[in-house]
């Protein structure tokens, strides 16, 4: 038999139900890559359309892809595949973390675990290589996952990577997460693994991800990979102005540079220049504690951390002795962007004054971070605070809440500015204490409990995308049609990155543009910011890119945030970084040899699966109608302005049902209802998926 490489081969199958525990063959997934190419599978196959989140019927699905635990930068990511509670239709959707666990489970050789079923009783799974255990976790039931993970890690060895839950998830709180690591979480499923009583699932892993190519081969790609990546989220052009660089601009996130410091590490680290023609210096370019926290946070952070195999390191790791001596929570904190924004958001009146200048708000944002990410409450892309702030601000809090829960909330705290004000907040959402607890459940079903109303649901502040209640993430601010067509495709937040770092890589717009016409056809694909023009097809082209190219990461597993590389920090390369480095390096992994063109086709074909499994999940082929939708502010903000008027973002809703029609268009799909069709699911290799679906009457 020959080694299988890439991949390991086998996926892990866990009943808590019956108990039984089996293993399946990897590669009858090939087609569909890996990651959430085979949850998508999983989902449509074997989950029945009615079932809800939390019931024993629905799954859960850890995966990971063919390029993680190779080596290859920036891909420790693992795909969690489930249906979404905060999603009013119980569609599915992905969680994504980092850290190492998708590495580790890859080292143990298993290139997915799928749960389902049940437990009675609280237990986590144990996988060891080849073997995996049932066992019983009421000692750690109840606790948070700090806790939890010392405590397990104590038990089984600390050379172990633990997937877990805190109370949040064991209380079923639909905003709940997965987290491995000190800030590494998935959003969204927590609750999954705890309707399911499944508290942990701990892997060691010995083995190794075998590979198909020439390692000579193998350390040039490497090479060349180094040479063309950026920084966190792909900026390729520094914050400052460097002695190498020909360009600067002060929103990038690679913002080293001489003078500014790692200031509590033990020999205060210069982060410096960071030439890219130095690999060794990548690992500096993001001192995101500042990026996050503000100055003030220089001489707290210790170092930068972040996931197994990748050299940007986005997670600042600080030690804030403040938040021990005052407020009771550890000292170290580590975490990135929204980990940090999200308690931000929730301080509505503001931060008090302590220390010098900032340090109040590092405090309250670290204190945040810590409270969260224990007891494993997920912000929803920082939702959770815009829905807070609406309720409070228009006294609704005071109305739903009964007199006695409503007096017994700390609001003094909250309106002087004190952070501790968090840790009653946090506290409530986690435990599902009172009436106020339900802030947990998402916008959707809060706005529905406490009858918010179309002024809710279409507040600019409150900064909802969709009607069906997920937020905005990189929408129509971000090359307008295109982030706002990519925004309506998913059923939460859409995760797609690819945009952002396209059009947030730092390089001015003429170069953008010149990159736009090589890889969509014409520079009208993309549109000066804030000066929008009418829809076309190049647009169109770059939409279906993005999404592409997010998905086949998720599938891979590669980090949405760094890849693909579509730009280079070289001028003597024209600032051009190699789109084909995915399908490279799946080539030379896998042996499966596949060029950009086909990987991509791969990728169109799981994003097909993903619109089907939707249909399904809804029971309705009008996607446009019911699915495809967004809220009205985007069409009625800047009252004084009309669509494409220089210095607005506002949309216009007949040429945004042109978008949405231009990327059916491309992808195939019925251009009325926005449904994958018979003829283009069977083209692409999903016949089986297009019989089902004419099963059960909803094919266009």
């Amino acid at each position: 038999m020959s080694k299988v490489t890439g991949w390991t081969g086998k996926i892990l199958r866990v009943n808590l139900s019956t108990g039984k525990i089996s293993t399946e063959d990897t590669l009858k997934y090939k087609d569909l890559v890996g990651g959430s190419g085979i949850g998508y599978k999983v989902m449509f196959d074997e989950v029945p359309t009615g079932t809800k989140p939390f019931d024993e019927a629905n799954k859960l699905i850890f995966s990971a892809g063919p390029l993680t635990g190779t080596g290859i930068p920036c891909t420790s990511r693992t795909t969690i595949t489930s249906l979404l509670p905060t999603n009013p239709y119980y569609a599915v959707a992905d969680g994504h973390m980092g850290g190492n666990f998708a590495a580790v489970m890859k080292y143990a050789g298993w290139d997915a675990i799928i749960v389902e079923g049940k437990s009675r009783r609280p237990v986590y799974l144990l996988i060891e290589d080849d073997k995996a255990y049932i066992n019983d976790a009421s000692f750690i039931w109840g606790q948070g996952i700090f806790d939890s993970n010392a405590q397990l890690s104590a038990r089984i060895g600390k050379e172990a990577s633990i997937a877990l839950i805190g109370q949040a998830g064991e209380n079923e709180v639909p905003m709940s997460v997965i987290m491995n690591g000190r800030s590494h979480s998935a959003g969204g499923q927590g609750g999954i693994m705890g309707s399911k009583k499944l508290k942990a699932i701990a892997i060691k892993g010995t083995g190794a991800v075998h590979i198909a190519g020439d390692k000579k081969e193998w350390l040039e790609l490497d090479k060349l990979n180094m040479s063309v990546i950026g920084a966190n989220n792909n900026h390729v052009v520094p914050s400052t102005p460097q002695p190498w660089a020909e360009f600067n601009n002060k929103g990038s996130r690679w913002n080293a540079h001489k003078g500014l410091t790692w200031g509590a590490s033990e020999t205060k680290v210069d982060t410096g220049e960071c030439d890219p023609k130095d690999m060794n210096s990548v690992g500096f370019r993001s001192q995101k504690g500042v990026f996050d926290l503000g100055a003030v946070a220089e001489k707290y952070t210790v170092r930068m951390g972040g996931c197994q195999s990748c050299p940007i390191r986005c997670h600042s790791q600080l030690n804030i002795p403040k938040l021990e001596k005052k407020y009771g929570v550890s000292p170290h904190v580590a975490n990135t962007c929204m980990g940090y924004f999200s308690p931000g958001g929730i301080m509505i009146k503001g931060f008090s004054e302590e220390g010098e200048k900032g340090e109040g708000a590092m405090i309250a944002r670290s204190l945040g971070s810590v409270l969260a990410d224990d007891y494993g409450v997920w912000c929803n892309y920082g939702q959770i605070g815009r829905d807070f702030k609406y309720v409070y601000e228009k006294g609704i809090l005071k109305k739903v809440l009964p007199k006695e829960e409503y007096d017994s909330i700390p609001w003094d705290k909250l309106e002087a500015k004190d952070p501790e004000f968090l840790k009653d907040f946090y506290r409530r959402i986690a435990f599902k204490e009172g009436e106020f607890s339900h802030l947990g459940d998402g916008s959707y079903w809060i706005a529905k409990r406490w009858n918010l109303g179309d002024e809710f649901i279409n507040s600019k502040d409150v900064g909802l995308w969709s009607p069906l209640g997920f937020p905005k993430h990189h929408s129509s601010e971000t090359n307008a049609q295109v982030g706002a067509v990519i925004s309506c495709m998913f059923n939460r937040d859409a995760m797609v990155h690819t945009l952002i770092n396209y059009t947030g890589s730092g390089l001015p717009l003429e170069i953008q543009k010149t990159r736009a016409k090589e890889l969509f056809g014409s520079e009208e694909a993309l549109d000066n910011p804030a000066h929008y023009t009418k829809m076309n097809p190049y647009k169109a082209k770059f939409a279906k890119w993005s999404i592409v190219r997010s998905i086949l990461h998720n599938c891979l597993t590669v980090c949405n945030y760094v890849w693909p590389m579509t730009f280079s920090p070289l001028k003597e390369r024209g600032y051009k970084g190699d789109t084909s480095l995915e399908a490279k390096y799946y080539s030379l992994a896998t042996g499966h040899q596949l060029s950009e063109q086909e990987l991509d086709l791969a990728g169109e074909r799981i994003f097909t699966l993903f619109r089907a499994l939707t249909v399904k999940n809804m029971n309705t082929v009008d996607m446009r109608n019911k699915h495809d939708l967004m809220c009205d502010w985007i069409f009625e903000i800047d009252k004084d302005k009309a669509p494409f008027t220089p210095g607005t973002i506002k949309m216009d809703r007949k040429d945004m049902q042109d978008a949405l029609t231009m990327l059916y268009k491309e992808m195939g799909w019925d251009e009325k209802t926005g449904a994958p069709t018979k003829e283009t699911l069977v083209k692409i290799g999903l016949a089986d998926v297009a019989a089902e679906l004419e099963r059960l009457k909803l094919l266009p």
